[in-house]
Parts: structure tokens; sequence; C-alpha cells
């Protein structure tokens, strides 16, 4: 298989994640095994905890890391702040919303669906007509997805908390950030966010295989009366542990965490506030080069367009699929497929991660060429020229080298 797959020079991988891993990352994943009971990993861990904070913007919020993946911290953010048959309202946006409201239904939750065609945002005038009518307060919890990652959308969080603190309720807000987080800014104390998590392998550009979950005082309290059954994912464990100075109450991965660090180290080496001005960058610029084909966002609306991910639709005499293959296939050119409804209809480029603006044209350059060979009418370079000549005018210079 190795040789069959094998293509010169770097794969250009542009899905949504999993992202690129930059080299010092590798570089310090690249070490033996260590003893997790020893001094030092309990020590790493606890200056880790106390940053991994900054991602969220919090300084109340209390975080977990998990060895696994998004769906293990959802399942994690579910089951320890609610009880079997609490009402959840839900939102249907795209794929990914749709897997966790299925995760949600199958641990035993009366799940609210409020559905939106894919390409639109959360239906949030809904949600308002659900927090007037529920005097009694029945509804528990809010699970939104910060950003779609299926079709490129991206939800206003600001107006969530807005809305709940008008009519004075109480439900949590539970939120899925784990392809926003560390790309697009994300406040968890300002939202009023009870809980927020990721996964290593997209923004913090790392391996897959580290679900961060980080809760409010209010869903730590909230886990102390929520009935549902966890082990694994059990906060209860960790503070336990945290009390107790070790932190993990099983093994953790010590070349992840080694990761981790170098991951962290980079984003405030160039900044959180640049890393979501370089991200609007290049969201900027794929959304530019998109119009320049003559083709069309699956994101319907500006303000819930995507800095991390953009969803293009074809014509429909195109398969999207076709795009995606034959992209890998002759120019080691990785995109993103259509999910479910839009299967065929779109492919999705990723631009999130420790991604610069030349590769990102590298990127485009590779899209236009594919498009021509399935048939688009594409004028070669178009794109190309449409992002470059924004990116010429914003890029700024590199902090570290002026």
């Amino acid at each position: 298989m190795a040789d069959y797959v094998y293509g010169p020079g770097r794969t250009h991988l542009f899905v949504p994640g999993p992202v690129n891993i930059p080299d010092p990352v590798i570089r310090a994943m690249n070490r033996q095994n260590e003893d997790y009971r020893s001094p030092a990993i309990p020590a790493l861990t606890k200056i880790l905890l106390h940053d991994v904070k900054k991602i969220f913007k919090t300084t109340t919020g209390t975080p977990f890391i998990f060895p696994t993946t998004g769906t293990g911290a959802w399942e994690s953010a579910l089951t320890n702040t609610l009880s079997p048959g609490d009402r959840i309202v839900s939102f249907l946006i795209g794929q990914f919303s749709l897997l966790w409201i299925d995760q949600q239904q199958r641990l035993g939750f009366d799940v609210d669906v409020v559905e939106s065609e894919w390409g639109h945002g959360a239906d949030l005038a809904a949600l308002e007509s659900k927090l007037r009518d529920d005097t009694a307060h029945t509804i528990k919890a809010i699970a939104i997805v910060h950003n779609e990652t299926a079709t490129g959308v991206t939800n206003n969080l600001a107006t969530v908390r807005k809305l709940l603190d008008m009519y004075r309720h109480p439900a949590l807000v539970l939120v899925d950030g784990v392809s926003s987080i560390c790309a697009l800014d994300f406040r968890m104390d300002e939202w009023g966010v009870d809980v927020a998590l990721t996964g290593s392998q997209k923004a913090l550009s790392m391996p897959t295989g580290m679900g961060i979950v980080c809760a409010s005082p209010k869903a730590l309290e909230a886990s102390k009366t929520a009935k549902s059954v966890r082990v694994f994912f059990d906060w209860k464990d960790y503070l336990k542990f945290y009390e107790l100075g070790t932190y993990w109450p099983y093994t953790p991965s010590i070349q992840l965490l080694y990761g981790l660090r170098a991951a962290l180290d980079l984003l405030f080496q160039e900044g959180l506030e640049n890393v979501f001005k370089r991200h609007n960058r290049l969201g900027t610029a794929t959304r530019l080069a998109v119009e320049a084909w003559g083709l069309k966002n699956c994101t319907q609306k500006e303000e819930w367009f995507s800095d991390t991910v953009t969803a293009v639709v074809v014509p429909p005499y195109i398969d999207s699929g076709e795009i995606v293959r034959h992209a890998w296939k002759r120019y080691n050119l990785s995109l993103g497929l259509g999910l479910n409804k839009v299967a065929g209809k779109v492919f999705r480029i990723g631009h999130l991660g420790n991604l610069n603006e030349l590769q990102l044209l590298g990127c485009l350059s590779g899209v236009e060429m594919v498009l021509k060979d399935v048939g688009y009418p594409v004028k070669l370079g178009s794109g190309v020229a449409a992002a470059a000549a924004y990116l010429s005018n914003f890029t700024p210079l590199i902090p570290s080298r002026i």
C-alpha cells in the first residue's frame, strides 16, 4: 500500500481536519514513553491545564484532557451535566450537528431538534420562541455547534447567551468548538458557555487523539447531581486526581502531552488575536477565489461565513466526489468530501491550523487545475489572482522577523 499511495513532494492537506502538523510539534512528540507517575508528567500537566484555559478565554473554567476524539468530548459534556430524559434544544444544521444529536438521542435525552436548511445557521428565532414559552424551565441545556464543518457555517454564540439572559433562563450552554477553537475567536466566560470542547486534530494542529473539554463552575455544580452513566469520561475521577496533584486517573499519551505543549507555544508566540486574523485572511481569500471561479459558497449568508472551512457548491453536471478523488490521484491534494445531504454537491477547502498564505495559494491553484480537468470552464489563475490580490494587500509582516 505504501508504494501505491506514494507521491513525490509534500502532501497538500486541505481537508478541514485533520490538518498539517507543524515541525516543532512533530519534534516535540518524537520521544520515548515516560512514567506518568513520575514528578515530570504531573508538573507538565499542571502547566498545560493552566495554559489550555487561555484558548477558551476563561479564567473560571476547569479543563479536562481526555485521550479521545471530539466524539468522546461530546459524550463527556453531555453525561457529566445531564440526566436521562432531560430536555435539550439542539440545532441541526449539517452532518456534525446531526451526529451530535444522534448521540444525544442514543444517550437517552429528550432532544428538541431545531432543523435548518444545510448552509444556514442555527435558527435563533426558534430558540427565542422556545425560551419564551418555557416558563417552567423544562429545557436543561442548549447544544450548539459553533462551526459546522460540513457546510462551512459559523453560529453566533453571543446571541444565544443574550437570549438566555433576556428570559432569565437557567439552561446550560454546551458548545462543540471542534473546528473553531484556536482558529476563531471563542469567549467562554463572556458568552456564558458552560461546557466547551475541541479536538487536537483541528486548529491545534496536532494528531488525532486528544479531546479537550472545559467546564464552567455552573457545569461542575450540575455534574454533582447528573444521573447519566459515565465511567471513562467522568469529571469526578479527574477532579479527585487534580486534588492529589497527580492529575491522571488513567494512562495519558505522553507524546501528545508534549505535542500539546509545543502547539500551545506556537499559538501563544503568534498571539491568539493574530491567529484569528490570519484565519480570517485565509477564509476571505478562499471565498474570493470561489467567487472568481463563478461558483457559490454553500453558506447562504455572509454573517455565517466560516474562516476555517469553505464548502464550494458545484454545478449539477459535476460530481463533487470526483473532484476530491481526482485532486488526490493527480495532484496529491486532499480536499474535503461533501457529506450526507450535500454529498456529490459540494467539496470543502479546509483553511485552518498552522497554515500560511502561500500554502493556501498552492491549494487554490490545484483546485483550479482539478476543476478544469473535470470539465468545469474555469479560467486558470482567476481564483489565485483574486486571492493573491487580497492577501498581498492585507498580509502583515511576520512579527518575529520585523
